[in-house]
């Protein structure tokens, strides 16, 4: 299917109607809700899905120079290790993904950006979480530590951009949004 075809099909597509919605689940991280839905053929469905707050969250790219990307090492509950990736963290009320970027860069890796690039906003797992994450790369960082909600400090690591294949093959770095990121930089930097 061509890009032609596929964006007209696309335009004539209905959403489905939403028969119902009610919370089902509802933790201090999670808010599960239930929707009923019914398609433009008639067929009724129940989905579950992961509510995400509502102005998401930014994933940041910090680059100490040229060549140099900050990533930090922080244990991550969800696979139960260490993993190698890039400060993140929700956008609180009152922020957009520019200053959200800030903060987590001064809290995560003790830099405040001089420059902050809008790479994408991306989602997690589609199909059943609402939840978007904006890439941002951050560069002329100036030394500016703020505190942060960490239950522990957070390793700093220092990686050049040029090794960045071994930082893909690297077992510790494994999160999708960090691959994301991590290619949207090197096409915006030349260097793919």
């Amino acid at each position: 299917m061509s890009a032609m075809s596929y964006d007209s099909s696309m335009k004539s597509k209905k959403l489905p109607n939403i028969l119902a919605e009610n919370i089902i689940l509802q933790s201090r991280i999670f808010t599960v809700q239930a929707q009923h839905l019914e398609f433009s053929n008639g067929t009724q469905v129940q989905y579950e899905r992961l509510l995400g707050h509502q102005d998401g969250a930014v994933l940041i790219v910090p680059m100490l120079d040229d060549d140099t990307l900050l990533l930090i090492r922080e244990y991550s509950a969800g696979v139960g290790r260490y993993e190698l990736g890039f400060p993140k963290g929700k956008i609180d009320a009152g922020e957009g993904w520019h200053q959200a970027s800030e903060r987590e860069c001064m809290e995560e890796v003790g830099f405040r950006p001089q420059q902050l690039d809008y790479l994408d906003t991306v989602t997690l797992a589609a199909g059943y979480m609402n939840h978007h994450t904006h890439l941002v790369l951050a560069s002329d960082l100036t030394p500016q530590q703020a505190e942060g909600d960490e239950p522990e400090p957070l390793e700093v690591v220092e990686w050049k951009l040029d090794n960045w294949a071994e930082l893909v093959a690297h077992p510790d770095f494994s999160e999708g949004r960090a691959y994301a990121a991590l290619f949207l930089t090197l096409k915006k930097l030349g260097k793919l």
